[in-house]
Formats: structure tokens, C-alpha cells, sequence
């Protein structure tokens, strides 16, 4: 038996070890996490007690997309993901320059994200009182602590992945379990799942689409399995199916939630609260003590989310410096640990700015802030995909691969496209978004004018020298 090797011929292929079970844990963990604990209540205050229909929106947008990403990562099986895709489709390096970018900045706001919502379940969970820069303080305790565990090169497992997904499901299977006790104890009010509330400067369609961006930031995590598929067992095959199952699980999950949320506990109340589901678990079950263990199952539901976030963006910040298109010296590579301590460096700096600077100008909506952000970022991403699946469909391949139906990509990239404007995000997320690319752009510019030279740059996906 001869062992197979790659088109460059110097490395073997992965290991095809990840069968249909670990990807849909893979996949259902990753989509699991911040967005539902942390938003819940932010999606209600947008639109009142209905705010399962936001989910049920975002899930429909999410879904319409990830077809896109099946065609495209079965008829391109490379671990790229969306610069393969874009760079494929268009052939423009800073088109694909600022797509990679913007990915890698989604995951540096997903990471303050979580960074600032586990900083306020510390708080509560261990009756702290520390003035009001200690959620700042804790956050930027948490994420050097993330650094350092970067630094040491640590690969997260997919066993360890397993623990941290079930982790993350028990929470929530704890509020749809308190939410039916309370139910059976007559101590919930349905109908409040029923109500659409708006405030009085949006009318229902614009409450609803807002809602259903913020939304958004809870269904994302799918694409990043379109990485794990030179290592899964018969891609084409197991992808399609295991994709949508989990994204329907998620969806499933998180309308529950929702739904026993505004059910247990009246929206004004969850709107305001930074930690909506502990508001859940007091409210439905004040007789048991498990308020007492709940927010430190939400520090571990969302510490994942940011780790594996930190190191995708600092895997990418290296990788595109190998590539030639982010200056040499965030390529540098620790001696002896073998971890990229320049992009770690790099995309930490970053994440500290995010979680300091959006504290300062967003004060008690930086959650929501930093949240809806990664939702644009990775909206504007997706409506590139689903453009790029279009226009691949025009170039065939000579393999077997899954196919769309065939409007669903334009009905992809409509809809993100739409949830991108104005109408559907505040103006700070712009902000915060256009900061991070201009960052992404100088150094870029500054690559080309000083270290490129005129050379062409080298495609998504290519092994550099």
C-alpha cells in the first residue's frame, strides 16, 4: 500500500480521520456558544417576545449560505475556505486580501466578545465587587491568558472539543429544562412569545431585520468545518448532510431558549440584563442552587469560543505573511514551541484595542457592539461566497461534488447582502469593522511598497518557500 501524497509532493495528505459523528460535533460546537448566552436578551429588546422569529431568519440566511459553502468546498476540497473560493472566483489579490482579512477580524470581535461576557460572569459568579473598569480588567486578563496558552502551542483536540460542545449544550438544556418546570408550575407566560414590541423609532420590518443580523452572530461557526474537509472521510458524501443537521439542531436549540426566556422572565428585564439566561435560571428555579454553578457553565460555554477564535486569527495573520501579503515579521515563529509569536503578538494588540476601545465609546452595548460587528463582517464575507459559487458554477471540475439548487445562491447573496446596510446594523459596528480593514489595508499597502517588490503575491492555499 503506497501512502498518498500531496501536489506538491513533499507532504503526505491529512490523515481522513473525522467521520460523520466527530464533524457534527465539530460543527455543532462551533456555532454553539457566545451569541445565544450573551445576545438572547439584546435580540428581545429589538424585537419583544418574538424574537424565535429572528432566529428562525438568521438560521434561513445561514442555511441558504451553507449550501454555497458545500458546492464550493466539495468541488474545492482545500482547507482556504472563502480567499480560496474568492481568489478562484475573481482572481483579484486584494479582493481576496480583504475577504481573508475580514475574516480574520470576525474572529478578533467574536473573541472580545466573549472575552467581555466571560469578564461578567466572573463577576457574579464570584461575588466580586471591583468598581466598574473590573469587567475591562478581567477581559484583558482573560484574553493574555489566551495568548500565553497560543504561545505554548496548544492544539485544541477534537476530544477536548467533545467536552467543551457538551459543556455548552448542558447550559442551554438547562434553561428549556427549568423553562418546562416553571411551566408545569404555572410560573411562565407564553404569550409573551407571541408579542412583537419595537421601539417607536422602527417599524416592524426594520425591528425584525435588525434583530435578525444580531441573530446572525449566533448561527455563525459553520464555515469555519469547511477547514476540517481534507481530513473527513469522504467529504462529499458526509458533508451536506451533516451541515444542515447541525445548523438544524443549533436552530432548534436556540428557539427553545428563546422562547422559555421571554416565557420565564417579562423582555424589559432580559433586554437589560448582560447576562440574559442566568436571569432565566433564577427566575424559573429560585428554589434550586443552580443560578450558583450557571455562570461558570457560561465561562466555559464561550472560553472555547475565543480561544479557538484567537487561534484561527493568529494562524491566518501567519499565513498570510508566508503569503507575502502582511509584512514579513508577522511570519516569525517562536524557537523550540513553534507557535507564530508575532501574529499572536499581533492579533492580541488588536483584541485589546477592540475590547478597551469599544468599551469606551459603547459603554454597557460593547457585547452587542462587538457582536453585531462579527455578524457584518461575516455577512459582507458571505454575500462574496455565495457571488463566488455563482461564478464557479461557470467553471466544472472533474470530480463528484454536491450542487445547490440552483437559485439559492442568488437568494444567498441578496440576503446577506440586504442584512449588510444600514437598515440592519448601527453605525458603531461600522465603525468598528472599517477600523479593523483600514488596519488590514495599511499593512498591506505598507507589504507591497517595502517587502513585495513587484512579485505576485502567492494564491490562497499554495505552500510557501
Amino acid at each position: 500500500m503506497t501512502t498518498s501524497t500531496s501536489s506538491a509532493g513533499t507532504e503526505p495528505d491529512l490523515k481522513r480521520a473525522i467521520g460523520p459523528k466527530l464533524l457534527l460535533l465539530f460543527i455543532v460546537g462551533d456555532i454553539l456558544g457566545t451569541g445565544v448566552y450573551a445576545l438572547t436578551g439584546e435580540v428581545a429588546g429589538e424585537v419583544g417576545g418574538a424574537g424565535w422569529a429572528a432566529v428562525l431568519l438568521a438560521f434561513a440566511v445561514a442555511t441558504v449560505t451553507a449550501f454555497s459553502y458545500l458546492e464550493l468546498v466539495t468541488k474545492y476540497p482545500q482547507a482556504a475556505g472563502a480567499a480560496l473560493y474568492t481568489h478562484k472566483a475573481f482572481g483579484v489579490h486584494v479582493l481576496t486580501f480583504l475577504v481573508t482579512f475580514a475574516v480574520l477580524s470576525s474572529g478578533l470581535t467574536s473573541a472580545s466578545t466573549a472575552a467581555k461576557f466571560l469578564a461578567e460572569n466572573v463577576i457574579i459568579g464570584f461575588d466580586l465587587d471591583w468598581g466598574p473598569g473590573a469587567v475591562t480588567m478581567i477581559a484583558l486578563a482573560f484574553i493574555t491568558l489566551l495568548a500565553l496558552i497560543n504561545l505554548r502551542g496548544v492544539a485544541e483536540s477534537l476530544a477536548f472539543n467533545v467536552v467543551l460542545t457538551l459543556i455548552e449544550l448542558t447550559g442551554l438544556l438547562i434553561v428549556i429544562l427549568i423553562g418546562f418546570w416553571a411551566m408545569s408550575q404555572g410560573n411562565v407566560d407564553l404569550g409573551r412569545a407571541t408579542v412583537f414590541e419595537t421601539s417607536e423609532d422602527k417599524t416592524v420590518l426594520l425591528a425584525l431585520t435588525s434583530a435578525t443580523a444580531l441573530a446572525f452572530f449566533s448561527m455563525v461557526g459553520f464555515e469555519d468545518s469547511v477547514n476540517m474537509a481534507e481530513e473527513t472521510k469522504d467529504p462529499v458524501r458526509i458533508f451536506p448532510r451533516v451541515m444542515l443537521t447541525g445548523l438544524t439542531l443549533t436552530a432548534a436549540i436556540y428557539v427553545l431558549v428563546s422562547i422559555t426566556a421571554v416565557a420565564v422572565v417579562p423582555v424589559g428585564e432580559l433586554a437589560d440584563s448582560t447576562t440574559p439566561l442566568l436571569e432565566v435560571v433564577r427566575r424559573g428555579a429560585p428554589g434550586l442552587p443552580v443560578d450558583v454553578i450557571y455562570p461558570f457553565l457560561s465561562i466555559f460555554a464561550v472560553a472555547n469560543t475565543a480561544l479557538i477564535n484567537l487561534m484561527m486569527a493568529s494562524r491566518l495573520v501567519y499565513g498570510m505573511a508566508q503569503h507575502e501579503v502582511l509584512p514579513p515579521f508577522l511570519g516569525r515563529v517562536l524557537p523550540g514551541r513553534r507557535s507564530p509569536w508575532a501574529a499572536i503578538v499581533f492579533t492580541t494588540l488588536l483584541t485589546f484595542g477592540l475590547v478597551w476601545g469599544v468599551t469606551q465609546v459603547a459603554g454597557e452595548e460593547t457585547i452587542t457592539a462587538l457582536g453585531g460587528t462579527t455578524a457584518l463582517l461575516l455577512l459582507a464575507v458571505f454575500a462574496v461566497v455565495n457571488v463566488a459559487a455563482i461564478v464557479l458554477r461557470r467553471r466544472p471540475v472533474e470530480r463528484d461534488h454536491f450542487h445547490a439548487p440552483k437559485v439559492l445562491p442568488y437568494v444567498g447573496a441578496l440576503t446577506c447582502a440586504f442584512l449588510v446596510g444600514p437598515w440592519a446594523q448601527d453605525p458603531i459596528e461600522y465603525q468598528i469593522a472599517g477600523g479593523l480593514i483600514a488596519i488590514g489595508l495599511v499593512l498591506w499597502l505598507l507589504t507591497w511598497a517595502f517587502y513585495r517588490r513587484g512579485r505576485p503575491p502567492l494564491e490562497p492555499g499554495a505552500a510557501g518557500d
